[in-house]
């Protein structure tokens, strides 16, 4: 087994499989929590993960779930990173957000998010130590048309994130964050198809345009950002979130 040990949810697919074929490739073994019904199969067609991951259908939402896994895996070996990526989007304004969109959101992105650290953290502090990266968003920054629900959910991931490295930095834990503008993941192209039928490839285009860089991201480039922040390279990096987003934030004027 290897020694390095990284839990990443929402890991079948987009930026959270990329994620776990970097950390495969880089000597660690990853577990990936999420509810794809393909998860088995989406690990046994990348190479890279074949040996080094293991698959839990797992939903983040219900905190017994995710506390089996997390105790199946840690009896196991300890687990050095915890990854929470799992996450789902929303459009629209306060107007055309109903009850039940809000309640959706923050099941998966900020309860799933609670979940998942109340679950390990002690085990971390019980081992010396881990480090924690949670995926949040320039919309928990920056005012966004037609994103209230979804900013609302990544701005609590931010002040997750800020909660917990200061609560824990004298525990050996590290907690930081990721803000990526748009990437280009399986769920934009989606949307696309859903939304503007016919006219995916100017819609497209509109999209990169918006971000100052001319394009969007890729899974691969947050992934390996990932990597850095979660490595020994990062060691002396907690308590911050960091964008990855072609100069959205700060160029976008």
């Amino acid at each position: 087994m290897k020694n390095k040990v990284a839990v990443v949810t929402g890991g079948a697919s987009g930026i959270g499989l990329a994620i776990s074929i970097a950390f495969a490739g880089d000597d660690y073994f990853v577990h990936i929590l999420d509810r794809n019904p393909d998860g088995e199969k989406v690990k046994e067609e990348n190479d890279a993960l074949s040996d080094n991951c293991e698959y839990h259908s797992c939903d983040v939402t219900k905190q017994n779930d995710v506390s089996e896994v997390m105790q199946q895996i840690s009896t196991k070996h300890p687990i050095s990173v915890l990854i929470n990526n799992a996450g789902i989007a929303h459009v629209g304004n306060i107007s055309n957000t109903t009850l039940e969109d809000l309640d959706r959101l923050y099941e998966v992105n900020i309860k799933g998010v609670y979940n998942c650290i109340y679950t390990v953290i002690e085990s971390m502090v019980e081992n010396g130590g881990g480090v924690i990266l949670n995926m949040a968003s320039v919309a928990a920054t920056v005012g966004i048309s037609d994103r209230f629900a979804y900013s609302m959910t990544k701005g609590a991931v931010l002040a997750m994130t800020y909660s917990v490295a200061k609560d824990y930095v004298t525990k050996g834990i590290r907690c930081n964050s990721i803000s990526p503008a748009r990437i280009h993941t399986p769920f934009v192209d989606g949307f696309l198809k859903q939304n503007y039928p016919g006219k995916e490839a100017e819609m497209f285009k509109n999209l990169e345009k918006s971000q100052p860089i001319g394009r969007m991201g890729s899974p691969e480039e947050v992934a390996n950002f990932a990597l850095f922040l979660c490595s020994e390279k990062a060691s002396f990096i907690t308590g911050t979130d960091y964008p990855i987003d072609g100069g959205f934030i700060n160029l976008n004027t």
